[in-house]
């Protein structure tokens, strides 16, 4: 009976403990959060191997920026948000096109029209991902609230609203396990490295060599880059 009582444990356990390393102890107040990147549903017809296979967010305090780069060509979205200057950028790269618009404070970024009326439920379901505690979130979408797409996040690392200018904006903690549709192709986020390291202030800065085009453009070109 105590062995029947022991593996139905395990069962139910299984599904909530994510495999991934965390390199530092104690609190993150600034590092590097390394994902995994795949894709689900309908995809870009572009060659899968050309797509970003990793995704690496780097935060300091409030600060975080989102890099999603191609291995081919340096393309990719990059997110910055850097609230005591009022920076909320969204950078485009596609081979010699840079492309930047700068949102205002409390204004989602470019690429995410397909996530709106989204409707984000809390629940008790808990999960150590990377060795910090997280806790979950049921995401559902207006045209079919019966299909539940999960999503994990930790408040153990300091970060004051890191979701702000994202479609998560609601959920108050590290998004480690996620996903976004961006046009229509669906991609998926899975944390498998946490660094506790020092990241420089400069590249919080608004970056250079970028043209600033209005939220209309850069919505179409970063529908005609992940649509291609």
């Amino acid at each position: 009976m105590r062995l029947a009582k022991a593996l139905l444990l395990t069962v139910i356990l299984v599904p909530f403990i994510y495999s991934c390393k965390r390199h530092g102890s104690g609190h993150f107040t600034q590092g590097e959060i390394h994902y995994d990147v795949s894709y689900t549903g309908q995809v870009t017809r572009m060659p899968i191997e050309i797509m970003p296979k990793n995704m690496i967010v780097s935060f300091k305090d409030d600060k975080i920026i989102y890099e999603l780069i191609s291995p081919i060509g340096n393309s990719g979205i990059i997110n910055l948000a850097n609230p005591s200057k009022e920076i909320y950028d969204t950078y485009l790269s596609l081979f010699s096109i840079k492309y930047f618009y700068p949102s205002k404070p409390g204004e989602i970024y470019p690429g995410f029209e397909a996530m709106r009326g989204i409707e984000i439920r809390k629940t008790s379901k808990s999960a150590i991902i990377c060795g910090l505690k997280c806790k979950n979130a049921e995401v559902t979408f207006p045209s079919d609230r019966s299909k539940i797409y999960n999503v994990w996040y930790t408040d153990e690392i300091p970060i004051s609203n890191p979701n702000a200018s994202t479609p998560f904006y609601q959920i108050d903690g590290v998004l480690m396990s996620f996903f976004f549709f961006i046009g229509r192709s669906e991609f998926h986020f899975e944390a498998q490295n946490v660094y506790k390291k020092e990241i420089p202030d400069r590249i919080f800065d608004r970056k250079e060599h970028y043209k600033m085009v209005s939220k209309k453009d850069i919505n179409k070109f970063i529908n005609k880059m992940v649509n291609l």
